[in-house]
């Protein structure tokens, strides 16, 4: 059999978990099976890098923003890039849509419908949907993914958590869904290229202080005015202690704000996008997650990875990496003096959180980046497998 076209389509290349993942799948895959191809919208932290990938297609109108004339222009204007793909040598090549993130899974997978392709994936990182939404929009969203759905060959959740949201809200029965866990490079993560002492360094940071860091997009899921609170708590017990922002967005200013009111501008750094972080982990000594929502963060598995405990909210697939009292500790949403407490007797117990370190770095391999790889090579295979797909 020929070699499979692999056309991966994904809103935007932001520093995010699923663009990360998306990228290094496309120049990861097996090349003596699969050709995989890119398609994207403009812009992001990732953008630049992505361009380096030579079977990448620009949607000049696919954004993240609801536009209903632009998104009329972005579907067709994938559909031409689908039909673009498959006519490149070997045109008889089977072909593969796999979409990823909210605007482009639906956009994606309808223009892959349109243009007859009868492998259609989609994966999970999150949903669009969430409690915090007005009902109307909720429903709106919850509609749209149950509509799409119907076109969907197989999902891919990245965590159990969002595998079981998806099944009991009836968007796909059980069968229709694998778990894939998102993946990372362990060994890059435990070998950073600089030292903690140097990075400590850098930002003036003592060599002893504990530092405690949020490493997250600055939008309403990651709530990151809750991690300036929990920071608060942390500085008025512990006074040497230092905090660090990793991550940028939309929260910026009202996070500049809160920081200025709890008078923590000398001792927080809002540090913006990083590709270091291996380097930012290794300097830490404890990382915090207040988020509202998720899939399954990446930045938790690099912690494991990294040796670093974790204190965040048990939201959606973060029980699955955060073994409660092992490798970190889980809290409600909006626990901010929970996780503030939490924080503070870690940062008082350095062999407790040795220990918890340790347990993590244990527990990691299940997320390696390659494992993530060989498990979607082999769901390829298996779909490719069951039917003989092409373009008609």
């Amino acid at each position: 059999m020929a070699r499979a076209k692999v056309i991966h389509i994904i809103t935007k290349m932001e520093l995010g978990g699923a663009q990360q993942n998306t990228l290094y799948t496309v120049t990861h895959l097996d090349s003596q099976k699969f050709i995989p191809y890119l398609v994207t919208g403009r812009g992001g932290e990732l953008f630049n890098e992505a361009l380096n990938f030579r079977n990448i297609f620009i949607a000049r109108d696919l954004v993240r923003e609801i536009r209903p004339l632009q998104d009329v222009k972005a579907f067709f204007q994938i559909c031409e890039l689908i039909k673009k793909i498959a006519a490149l040598n070997p045109a008889s090549a089977p072909l593969i849509v796999h979409t990823h993130s909210s605007k482009a899974g639906i956009l994606g997978r309808w223009a892959a419908w349109w243009m007859s392709i009868p492998i259609i994936i989609h994966s999970i990182h999150g949903f669009g949907f969430h409690d915090y939404q007005p009902t109307l929009i909720r429903n709106l969203f919850i509609f749209l993914e149950k509509f799409t759905a119907l076109v969907t060959t197989k999902f891919i959740a990245v965590s159990a958590a969002n595998w079981q949201k998806g099944v009991g809200f009836s968007l796909f029965p059980p069968e229709k869904a694998v778990v894939i866990r998102s993946g990372i490079d362990i060994a890059r993560v435990q070998n950073p290229h600089v030292s903690r002492t140097e990075f400590r360094k850098s930002l003036d940071i003592p060599e002893t202080a504990p530092v405690v860091a949020m490493i997250a997009c600055l939008k309403p899921q990651k709530a990151p005015l809750d991690f300036i609170r929990v920071c608060a708590h942390v500085a008025r017990e512990i006074p040497h202690a230092y905090f660090l922002v990793v991550g940028d967005g939309e929260l910026r200013e009202a996070v500049e704000h809160e920081i200025k009111d709890r008078k923590l501008q000398h001792r927080m750094y809002l540090l913006g996008w990083r590709t270091d972080i291996p380097e930012i982990l290794n300097a830490i000594d404890v990382l915090v997650l207040t988020s509202r929502w998720e899939g399954l963060p990446r930045v938790f598995p690099e912690a494991m990875a990294a040796g670093v405990p974790v204190v965040a909210t048990s939201v959606d697939g973060a029980p699955e990496a955060i073994k409660d009292g092992v490798n970190g500790f889980l809290f409600a949403p909006g626990d901010v003096t929970g996780i503030a407490h939490q924080t503070i007797a870690l940062i008082k117990n350095p062999l407790q959180r040795r220990s918890m370190g340790r347990q993590g770095s244990q527990m990691v391999e299940e997320f390696a980046i390659e494992r993530m790889v060989q498990q979607q090579e082999s769901l390829y295979d298996m779909l490719l497998a069951e039917c003989k797909p092409g373009l008609s």
